[in-house]
């Protein structure tokens, strides 16, 4: 790796995340029980704006959990962005249900409220909004489809921790949500994942199931088949100092897509969207290359040849060959393939200069002129 490398992203770690892991470690409760837990679940349900938080392993377990939980099975439907990472749908085929996947918002990247309507059939039980790259999806027209057609609504906002759809945070919106702690992720465990909501008995069947369905009057007693999903009290403590910094963090991530905002200026190339009444925070700085120029992976080369890292935008899961099959609305997805193909994830740390961006900018604008 050569000296001057920029990573597309990287934790943001310090002495506080540094001490509370260690007094982790060194009170003994290194495994799912232990105080900052309970801490970390109180913090995150207060930051999220929820009655409860469980933590769990990670962000795919989380979905599938609260499908599983809500008694989501073989037969069911559930509704899913066609351009969101794969756990997404992968969570579904857990839980046994059938994705079915729906075009995108070109103005937020979001799932598309209109087209959720026509997906909808006897068998849908499901939404799961993808607040993507940090984006809030329409949670107010979903909500109101949701009640309407009596389905389940599900935030997917492993990449918005902070962000807000109406002055209220993400997390709160839904029947529930789901988080992810990935390494990338705006705050981290390691792994780690989380389920937020305000309904008190959706809550105590979400802890009974991720801890082996034990019975909490008889110790090893297990009424049915449960998961292993917990967190360990050391992810916690990393959490607890994560969660303590949040502002920190959303504040330094912020002030690099200005400083790319500024260099890309008079560019052809699109930054994060920000689409009102949503407030998107900035998980990575996404950029969507002008058409004509949509050669990512030639960009991407250009890019890494200058020791600058980055990645595509997922790929559809209507390209996937796991899900290839599952019904799709609207017909081919259009919105969806044009990002894929256009869109381009940019150096994101916390840890960037402003001359870490100009020279970012310098080589991607270079880089698609010549693609």
């Amino acid at each position: 790796m050569k000296p001057d490398f920029i990573p597309v992203a990287e934790p943001d770690l310090g002495p506080l995340e540094e001490r509370y892991v260690m007094e982790a470690v060194r009170s003994g409760w290194v495994s799912s029980i232990g105080a900052f837990i309970d801490r970390f679940e109180k913090g995150f349900a207060d930051y999220c704006g929820a009655r409860h938080a469980i933590m769990l392993s990670n962000g795919t377990v989380a979905i599938h959990l609260c499908l599983v939980a809500r008694g989501i099975g073989p037969g069911d439907e559930v509704i899913v962005p066609d351009l969101t990472f794969v756990a997404t749908a992968s969570a579904v085929k857990h839980a046994g249900a059938t994705p079915v996947l729906v075009d995108v918002d070109p103005a937020t990247y979001c799932i598309d409220p209109q087209h959720v309507e026509s997906a909808i059939t006897p068998r849908t039980k499901a939404i799961i909004a993808v607040h993507l790259f940090g984006h809030p999806a329409n949670m107010t027209a979903l909500r109101e489809i949701a009640d309407r057609h009596g389905l389940f609504l599900v935030e997917d906002a492993a990449e918005a921790h902070g962000a807000r759809w109406l002055g209220k945070a993400v997390g709160g919106l839904g029947d529930a949500a789901t988080f992810s702690f990935y390494g990338n992720k705006v705050l981290t465990t390691g792994e780690g994942g989380c389920i937020t909501t305000n309904d008190d008995a959706f809550a105590a069947r979400v802890r009974f199931l991720k801890d082996h369905a034990m019975s909490r009057e008889r110790r090893y007693f297990h009424p049915e088949v449960g998961f292993n999903y917990r967190m360990t009290n050391i992810q916690a403590a990393l959490g607890c100092a994560q969660l303590e910094r949040a502002a920190e963090i959303l504040s330094r991530k912020a002030q690099v897509l200005a400083w790319y905002r500024e260099a890309l200026e008079g560019s052809p190339v699109r930054l994060n969207p920000t689409v009102r009444p949503a407030e998107p925070i900035c998980w990575l700085v996404v950029a969507l290359l002008p058409r004509g120029s949509e050669d990512v992976a030639q960009v991407g080369a250009a890019l890494s040849d200058a020791a600058v890292d980055t990645r595509p935008f997922f790929v559809p899961l209507s390209k996937l060959p796991p899900y290839a099959g599952c019904r799709l609305v609207a017909r081919d997805a259009p919105v969806s393939h044009d990002l894929a193909d256009r869109g381009i994830c940019l150096p994101s740390s916390t840890r960037l200069s402003r001359a870490d961006v100009a020279r970012v900018a310098e080589v991607l604008q270079k880089s698609f002129a010549n693609a």
